[in-house]
């Protein structure tokens, strides 16, 4: 409120003037001056408020959003916007003195802006990197936890995915492991579900962290440690985080990863790397499977190989909770989850697979 009346009040007097002013054009003597500044002051009295009030709104918002962004960016920003404003002026004053027309100063000028919104979008992009080349970015996020910098930060499908835990007990996550506390509670509900199947997976990833600890692994769960990372949904808010540690995101989730990739933000997909370092199922393999549930046609059982690959297996739902049941590889599927492997019974005759050649 100090704001917004202080400026109504600038708002009036430049009003009473203006009224003054036109007062005077018209008659000189008399109550025209007077009548000028009654209706400068009364008219910019309402406007000035209503003006104050936008201005005011606009002036939070734009510090709302400012403190959410690391100050490396936001001091890369006005560098590098700066720097692309004076470009813009220093060419287009020149063509100024040579080329006189009445475009001159808006093409300059528009030259000028368009410079330093480039400028202002490329810091605020990579506003660490330039921190960094200037040997200040110790100083500009002095509550940074050194030993979080090139960290992997986790999503929830990560911790639910076994890879990761494979990773870690192979040696493959020496930068460490940061989990933001939200993820770290969004597998907790996930642990509470009713579908026994998703809880179990969820308890499996909170067993991982622990595992994962027991291999040496430097695991951190991030609750407000990372300032600066607290805007936006959960994927926005776990690439800010991998930006400002510096590090990798990493994840099963497709859309996440091009979120971050998109950001400048490396991305580990976890299911992307399963399936290129699975090894390939070929036409006519032997594989020994649990089946645990039937499938979607009718016949048809579904089981899954140690690697997470789904198997369905044709003529096999009598077989329903059998395990070590030997099958045929008939195809194999890429899927958005993985490799859909197809098969039948051993000693059977092969029945092709739906969508595959016989």
């Amino acid at each position: 409120m100090v704001f917004v009346e202080i400026f109504r009040l600038l708002v009036v007097v430049l009003g009473a003037i203006a009224g003054l002013q036109l007062g005077e054009h018209v008659h000189r003597t008399g109550w025209a001056p007077l009548t000028g500044v009654f209706l400068g002051a009364a008219i910019t009295y309402v406007a000035g408020g209503t003006i104050g009030r936008v201005v005011d709104h606009g002036i939070s918002a734009a510090v709302g959003r400012l403190r959410s962004l690391p100050a490396a960016e936001v001091l890369a920003a006005a560098v590098v916007g700066t720097a692309g404003l004076l470009i813009g002026l220093a060419v287009g004053l020149p063509l100024l003195a040579l080329v006189r027309s009445p475009v001159d100063l808006p093409a300059i000028g528009a030259l000028a802006w368009v410079l330093c919104m480039l400028g202002v979008r490329v810091g605020a992009l990579k506003g660490r990197d330039v921190a960094r080349a200037a040997g200040i970015a110790h100083l500009l996020d002095p509550r940074l936890d050194q030993q979080l910098a090139g960290s992997l930060v986790a999503d929830a499908s990560a911790l639910l995915d076994r890879q990761l835990a494979l990773l870690g007990q192979a040696g493959l996550l020496a930068g460490g492991l940061a989990v933001p506390r939200f993820v770290v509670d969004e597998v907790r509900m996930l642990a509470e579900s009713p579908d026994p199947l998703v809880s179990g997976r969820a308890r499996q990833g909170l067993d991982t962290l622990a595992a994962l600890r027991d291999a040496g692994v430097s695991v951190t769960v991030v609750g407000g440690a990372v300032p600066g990372t607290d805007a936006g949904d959960g994927d926005e808010r776990l690439v800010a985080m991998a930006r400002r540690l510096d590090g990798r995101v990493v994840t099963c989730s497709r859309s996440l990863a091009e979120a971050a990739v998109a950001g400048g933000v490396p991305a580990v997909d976890l299911r992307r790397l399963a399936d290129d370092l699975a090894p390939s199922h070929q036409v006519g393999d032997v594989l020994a499977v649990d089946l645990v549930r039937s499938g979607r046609l009718p016949r048809q059982a579904v089981g899954y190989l140690p690697d997470g690959d789904m198997v369905v297996v044709n003529d096999a739902e009598h077989l329903v909770g059998g395990r070590d049941v030997a099958v045929v590889v008939s195809g194999v599927r890429r899927t958005t989850q993985g490799r859909m492997v197809f098969a039948h019974l051993a000693g059977s005759t092969r029945v092709p697979a739906p969508g595959l050649p016989a």
